[in-house]
């Protein structure tokens, strides 16, 4: 197994030290080296060319952003993970828009790190030796990557879903969460499946699963008959 460099690019010792851990608990992978700000890290990813960064977003001297924006348009042949706590909308864009392989929020666990290296992994041996490619050859690569990333904004907070869970659509989510902007208070399941035209239970698991994900709070509310009512804010 050919083994792949890796550089950590991150101000804070401690999350260094985690990082370090858990790549090397991860066979094929090698940790190269160190930086604790962006100016640095371009000069060790000259230096020691390695396959792949972590790096971190908030940073002193030149922050994860500049430097990004930096190793592309150096055209530096290296793959970026963030690793960082960066969770407000308009900066998880400006990182995906440049193009990172992966984004990874703090805190992190071992399993997130492990995930995003193996599919690394899968994806630098098919790439291997590659030259002409068809659209086939393209499609198989894009799926070695991590699925496709789901950035979920209520206008105050976002929140970054690797994958939606089985059966959900990404535009409903979007009408879901449009309407209850829209009505500036609490929501019931029922008047969401009126709006977006489903079943109440439908309603509800996207309901359900916004609050799982913080970005919703419900309020039950019990009357003096049937069930009680569930109703969603943000």
């Amino acid at each position: 197994m050919d083994v792949i460099n890796v550089l950590l690019i991150e101000d804070d010792p401690m999350v260094r030290e985690v990082n370090r851990q858990f790549i090397e608990q991860i066979r094929g992978f090698s940790l190269i080296g160190y930086a604790s700000n962006g100016i640095e890290g371009i000069q060790k990813i000259r230096q020691l060319t390695p396959e792949i960064v972590f790096m971190d977003i908030f940073m002193p001297e030149q922050d994860g952003i500049i430097t990004l924006g930096k190793i592309r348009e150096e055209h530096l042949p290296v793959d970026v993970i963030a690793v960082t706590a960066a969770n407000d909308m308009p900066t998880v864009q400006r990182i995906l828009h440049l193009g990172v392989y992966d984004y990874i929020m703090k805190p992190f666990t071992f399993e997130r790190i492990e995930q995003t290296l193996k599919n690394y992994q899968n994806y630098r041996k098919k790439i291997k030796g590659m030259q002409d490619l068809t659209q086939h050859d393209v499609d198989h690569l894009m799926q070695q990557r991590i699925p496709e990333q789901v950035a979920i904004s209520t206008g105050m907070d976002a929140i970054i879903i690797e994958e939606l869970p089985k059966g959900f659509n990404r535009a409903t989510l979007d009408k879901v969460l449009a309407y209850i902007q829209k009505s500036g208070g609490a929501v019931s399941a029922e008047e969401v499946s009126t709006y977006i035209g489903t079943a109440r239970v439908t309603a509800r698991r996207y309901l359900d699963f916004l609050e799982k994900q913080n970005l919703l709070k419900v309020d039950i509310q019990y009357g003096s008959v049937g069930r009680p009512i569930h109703r969603y804010y943000i």
